[in-house]
């Protein structure tokens, strides 16, 4: 499965990724078993010179939930790449039939918790119980119309 949006390309992980995902994102390897229901997909920067990557996000099960997870490398971040691939992955959420996702802002990335709040997600300290009480987990309700944050790129080409 594979997601393009305006400047992403969100793509599965490959064995020969493990390099650069270490350099990256500072680990090895890829760090969950994919389902077809909780996908993870690196998220790749094309240019003329191939792709780079510069992130990841996946799907997870947790609890009876799922919950969402976004990881921007450190050299890639303050550029829109978490929230313009989030927003591509949302859309792959409800298709995967996705009522509602969890997620829980980077600790070492203050603009993960604006980036959350400006695709719709809102704190919820009742969610909280089953992370512990020092995380912060949000909310996003993919059933209500009203959160549809709707890529602008996508509109832009439907218009």
């Amino acid at each position: 499965m594979f997601i393009r949006s305006e400047r992403l390309f969100l793509r599965p992980a490959w064995p020969e990724d493990t390099r650069e995902i270490r350099q990256v994102l500072g680990y090895d390897g890829v760090a969950q078993a994919c389902t077809p229901r909780h996908p993870q997909f690196l998220i790749t920067l094309p240019d003329h010179h191939g792709a780079h990557i510069v992130g990841m996000i996946c799907f997870s099960p947790h609890h009876g939930q799922t919950e969402l997870g976004v990881w921007i490398g450190r050299a890639w971040r303050n550029r829109g790449y978490a929230t313009e691939a989030t927003r591509a992955a949302l859309s792959l959420a409800r298709t995967l039939g996705h009522r509602r996702l969890i997620a829980r802002p980077v600790a070492d990335c203050p603009a993960s918790r604006l980036v959350l709040a400006r695709l719709g997600f809102v704190p919820r300290d009742d969610a909280r119980a089953q992370f512990g009480p020092a995380r912060e987990v949000h909310v996003l309700d993919l059933s209500a119309p009203a959160s549809d944050p709707l890529d602008p790129a996508m509109a832009r080409h439907a218009a």
